[in-house]
């Protein structure tokens, strides 16, 4: 069965986490990703910790191709490769491709229908386009920081990589746009993303208090002004034996019948909303005293079986063994040869005429020679001679 994405392929010349995340998605759906590498490094994440899981975590679906783009004959097959494809993802430093004659400029040339997707930690123009930027920056100037952690705290770094994957699934929505464009247009197009303003569109609810009140004050947990609407702790009492309660004002009845106690729901303390808020100290000690007798998981079920929104704060133990997760294939077990079994999380989109599979991520320079023959016509022979050269 064909892909929603299958036909279109895609040169991820990208490393790390935010490129890398966005190539996994549209191969994920189907795409030819064919993963561009230096011939003896690869991918820096391959080598983080010394043990490949960072680079196994966003490279599933696709081929890894080696080519030292430093020497002409590499760089002739690249754009032999660059005139058969339809996207080329890359996050090199500030003008590196240009200076190698890789550029938007010069690839469009070669390949008019080309989409070139460039992530940034800036963006390519601006006050700032010249500055490296990583995840905890792409946080910090991007405003997550100082709207995450509680009151009495500092900015505090969100470890779900809202900068770096964040910016990967954003770069995902640009691609597909300018391919839908040109099927009307006939061209592609430059797309970039940057790091910082991927964060910015994730924050945005932050500036809507902004422009209410100021400049927001760090809540922790608290979400808003709903009570129930924190994190509460749950027996044995461990460290991450918490649930969330969600409880808007419509839910506050069934709420009070989960605990057992249906006289609050007329109780002059907690009667409205903006009252539940008042005494929240109060309520939420009532909430605490409850939770703190059953598990998370107990908590969870008995608030969402009556309606209430709730949910256990799983660690990743937890996650890795969720069985609603296993059920929807987004824990996954892959073999990857130089270390055997490992779990990665699928895909989580879902599409009813073409589910997706989870392949393996590949070796370094596993399908250079296959890639090669395929797109350019080289013989084994000359792989041979290339990889002796340093070329592959």
């Amino acid at each position: 069965m064909n892909q929603a994405l299958t036909g279109l392929r895609v040169i991820d010349m990208t490393h790390n986490q935010a490129g890398p995340a966005c190539a996994q998605m549209l191969g994920f759906l189907g795409a030819d990703v064919i993963k561009l590498e230096e011939p003896k490094s690869g991918d820096i994440s391959r080598s983080q910790n010394n043990d490949e899981l960072f680079f196994l975590a966003f490279n599933a679906n696709k081929r890894s191709l080696t080519l030292n783009l430093k020497t002409d004959e590499a760089k002739a097959h690249f754009k032999k490769i660059i005139a058969q494809s339809d996207v080329l993802l890359e996050n090199f430093g500030p003008g590196a491709l240009d200076r190698m004659g890789l550029g938007w400029k010069d690839l469009q040339k070669i390949n008019p229908r080309l989409i070139y997707a460039t992530i940034k930690g800036f963006g390519t123009f601006g006050p700032h386009a010249h500055m490296k930027s990583f995840e905890p920056i792409a946080q910090a100037m991007g405003g997550a920081m100082c709207v995450t952690g509680f009151a009495d705290g500092p900015p505090t770094f969100n470890w779900p990589s809202i900068g770096d994957n964040g910016t990967g699934m954003h770069m995902a929505i640009a691609i597909l746009a300018a391919i839908n464009q040109r099927h009307a247009t006939g061209r592609g197009q430059h797309v970039e993303v940057s790091m910082q303003e991927a964060v910015l569109n994730l924050i945005r609810i932050s500036l809507r208090e902004h422009q209410r009140t100021g400049v927001p004050e760090r809540s922790g947990n608290q979400l808003g002004k709903t009570v129930p609407g924190t994190a509460y702790k749950c027996a044995p009492g461990g460290p991450n034996d918490w649930v969330y309660i969600y409880a808007p004002p419509q839910m506050w009845a069934a709420v009070c019948q989960v605990l057992g106690r249906p006289e609050l729901e007329q109780n002059l303390l907690f009667k409205s909303a903006n009252d539940r808020w008042t005494n929240r100290a109060a309520l939420d000690a009532i909430m605490t005293e409850w939770t703190s007798a059953r598990t998370k998981h107990e908590v969870m079920k008995l608030m969402g079986d009556a309606g209430v929104p709730a949910g256990a704060c799983q660690d990743t133990s937890e996650v890795l063994a969720d069985p609603h997760l296993k059920a929807r294939d987004m824990i996954v077990d892959l073999e990857y040869p130089p270390r055997g079994k490992f779990k990665t999380v699928g895909c989580p989109l879902k599409l009813s005429d073409s589910p997706a599979s989870i392949t393996r991520p590949p070796m370094l320079g596993e399908h250079t020679e296959s890639v090669l023959a395929e797109l350019c016509g080289v013989q084994p022979a000359d792989v041979a001679r290339m990889k002796v050269g340093g070329i592959v």
